[in-house]
């Protein structure tokens, strides 16, 4: 059996994230002891029920003290104070990173409190579901998914490569880039679709008002799959759009000018124009399953009947 990549690692914050890493060090002998934190003293109590932590610590200093890798698995807006907390329990050659789905933010809430000698590598794994708390989290969430790492200019380039073979080693592909280049790609592939869905199940809640729940009970796979989308952990796409306005903002005046353009069309009948906009989203769909991202199989590969089966 090969030795563990770290002796001790640090979990902050225990929901599906963070659970699911526990799943996958566990599974592949990563860590010699997994330590955990969480607010909440009902999460403490699953994750110790649930074998995801040997310890778990009300304080977030606790849960760093003596660790190797320490990884915020926690909403964007929470990052900064338990950066603060923490700094003094952190020892020197550690790994500091965090899961979010803004960069630009991370760095700038963490990285004024991170200590001399600890290694401060923002991280993001693009994978989840619809689902959290400690009981959502499976060993195999990372499998075939990126991990984008965007480390800040100075950082060890040792430490970057240990953090990325601990990302390779729980099934991820790992791209290393830029925080605010980050920020921009994830504006339209993750926060806008997030946005767009909130949107349309907002507007379809209200129409349910006075239409004698129509719009539920017939609701066709497009709709559903915005629903699902909407279910998301609402305390983390609201820091999402604080912490990456900017980006989000530019993505939504695009989109805004797209959607002008399909008005347009439908408007005088162009039905040329409506034919090459939805071929040319078609060959992006094909794109995303040649790149192994999403399967082919009908339905979305749903499993359907099975209480409890995720997605």
């Amino acid at each position: 059996m090969t030795a563990p990549m770290f002796e001790r690692v640090a979990l902050v914050g225990l929901g599906l994230i963070g659970s699911s890493l526990s799943h996958a060090m566990r599974r592949k002998g990563l860590a010699r002891s997994i330590v955990g934190h969480a607010q909440s003293e009902k999460t403490r109590d699953t994750a110790l029920r649930l074998g995801l932590v040997s310890s778990v610590y009300a304080s977030p200093a606790e849960a760093a003290r003596d660790a190797d890798l320490v990884i915020l698995c926690v909403p964007v807006g929470a990052c900064g104070a338990l950066a603060r907390n923490m700094a003094p329990a952190m020892k020197a050659g550690a790994i500091l990173t965090d899961v979010g789905s803004v960069k630009g933010a991370v760095v700038r809430d963490v990285g004024p409190s991170v200590p001399k000698g600890v290694h401060f590598i923002p991280g993001h794994p693009i994978a989840g579901t619809e689902h959290s708390g400690p009981e959502a989290g499976f060993a195999e969430l990372f499998e075939g998914r990126w991990c984008v790492l965007t480390p800040p200019p100075g950082a060890d380039e040792g430490a970057v490569r240990r953090l990325a073979a601990f990302w390779q080693a729980c099934g991820s592909h790992v791209e290393v880039m830029d925080a605010q280049h980050h920020d921009l790609v994830l504006a339209i592939t993750s926060h806008v679709p997030h946005l767009i869905a909130y949107n349309i199940v907002n507007t379809a809640r209200h129409l349910e008002q006075v239409t004698d729940t129509e719009v539920i009970k017939f609701s066709a796979g497009g709709f559903r799959d915005f629903t699902r989308i909407a279910a998301s952990d609402p305390v983390m796409w609201r820091d999402v759009f604080l912490n990456n306005k900017e980006a989000v903002l530019e993505m939504l005046g695009r989109f805004s000018e797209d959607l002008t353009a399909l008005q347009r069309a439908i408007r005088f009948a162009d039905g040329d124009t409506l034919y090459k906009l939805f071929s040319e989203s078609r060959a992006v769909r094909r794109g995303i399953i040649q790149a192994g991202q999403d399967t082919a199989d009908a339905d979305f590969g749903r499993h359907h009947g099975i209480p409890g089966k995720q997605p």
